[in-house]
């Protein structure tokens, strides 16, 4: 049998796409807004020895299989496989395809996956998984989030915003939750490229330390912090915010970094963050959630797991908020962002799209196929609500009972 129709036969019959084979079969409408194809054998492999998710993302990192045209098409098939893994009888086929079981050999995964060694959330081990992350190339991730370098969820005022203007609301709204005012002292951990830090010193004034445990981060981010002549004003450290010992601090921002801390070691994030704030001070915390009923640690095998965040959890948010407040905070605003990220994303891969051959250039190909299936992949699932995020405001539990807080905040 062709390999084209067979590929469309296992999915379910009647895609929504078209399919192009190696063997030069094709099937699907004349007119499918895109094509799946299948380059070469070695995509069976791959699909065959690493059944499920991990299997297909490294047939297309290795580029093995490929989508021409608008990759939201190939992710409509998410809804036909919501395991992302083939039928028994599907994958017999494959086989058959394939030649059977004696043809079929374990390829090495392409060289883009992360292997980490060591105690996990170790300081050694979380600064090798941010470096796999984030020390790509400065240059490929503002090709990705544009001049900003703001690696988290916009905030739209209305979906017409621009992805420059979302970012900057969405540090003002930050600033705004931590009531900032000139001569402050803020931390700001995991600070990427430096947005929230300079953002907080040119709008409100304030002292700013950024602590990164990304060295390529950390340069860039010194060196636009010298650029705006925001150096006086700001700090930016190559540190783990385990070390950050120069408390006390008005306002604390978290943004984009939780996802890496780690069910175990809750309990100590949120620790460390009460001992460096003030008392009447605030703290922010921006994190990537899961819906209930669904497990912290990404799936061992999944593709997020070894391509994009390797050792990344996620935390319900009502768990969140009992950790925070079990490590002698007041919890006073949650927040979540959902159909926030879901465009933000839909903007960084549109912009990946149309700088795809520079960003190739810079990165190579398999890295950016990454991203691009990484970001497209996300969108939907923030659009579903498989995915959420969560912006939450705490102060200090005080012995007297006074918050800080006014009876109706500005942010609100």
């Amino acid at each position: 049998m062709a390999l084209a129709p067979l590929v469309d036969e296992v999915l379910g019959g009647d895609l929504p796409l078209a399919v192009e084979a190696y063997d030069g079969s094709r099937t699907g409408p004349e007119d499918a807004p895109a094509t799946l194809v299948v380059r070469r054998p070695e995509a069976l492999s791959r699909v065959i020895t690493a059944p499920g998710e991990l299997g297909l993302a490294r047939a297309y990192v290795a580029g093995d299989l490929d989508i021409k045209g608008p990759i939201w098409a190939l992710l409509a098939l998410r809804d036909r496989l919501p395991n992302v893994r083939l039928a028994p009888k599907a994958l017999l086929r494959v086989v058959q395809e394939a030649g059977g079981w004696r043809k079929i050999h374990r390829l090495p995964p392409p060289p883009e996956e992360a292997h980490l060694h060591g105690r996990k959330h170790s300081q050694a081990r979380d600064a090798a998984a941010i470096s796999h992350h984030y020390d790509v190339s400065n240059a490929f991730y503002r090709m990705v989030l544009g001049p900003s370098l703001t690696y988290s969820c916009a905030v739209f005022h209305d979906a017409g915003d621009t992805l420059e203007q979302a970012q900057a609301n969405k540090y003002e709204l930050i600033c705004r939750k931590l009531d900032l005012q000139p001569g402050m002292r803020l931390l700001d951990v995991g600070c990427g490229w430096g947005g929230m830090v300079m953002h907080a010193a040119q709008h409100h004034g304030v002292r700013a330390v950024g602590v990164t445990i990304s060295s390529r981060q950390a340069e860039l981010a010194e060196k636009r912090v010298g650029e705006a002549g925001l150096s006086d004003q700001v700090e930016i450290r190559l540190q783990d915010y385990r070390k950050v010992d120069d408390g006390p601090y008005d306002g604390i921002s978290s943004i984009g970094m939780f996802e890496h801390v780690g069910e175990d070691h809750l309990a100590e994030y949120f620790t460390r963050l009460r001992a460096l704030v003030r008392p009447g001070g605030r703290v922010v915390n921006h994190g990537i959630s899961r819906p209930p009923g669904h497990k912290a640690r990404l799936p061992r095998r999944s593709f997020i797991n070894r391509y994009v965040f390797p050792d990344g959890e996620l935390h319900e948010v009502g768990r969140v908020v009992s950790v925070m407040q079990s490590a002698d905070f007041e919890v006073r605003h949650v927040e979540s962002l959902r159909e926030h990220y879901a465009l933000t994303l839909r903007h960084w891969v549109a912009n990946l799209e149309s700088n795809w051959d520079k960003a190739v250039e810079e990165a190579g190909e398999a890295r950016a196929r990454v991203w691009r299936l990484y970001m497209a992949g996300s969108a939907v699932n923030f659009e579903a609500g498989r995915t959420q995020i969560h912006q939450v405001l705490a102060v200090p539990q005080s012995d007297d009972g006074t918050s800080g807080m006014p009876l109706r905040s500005a942010f609100q």
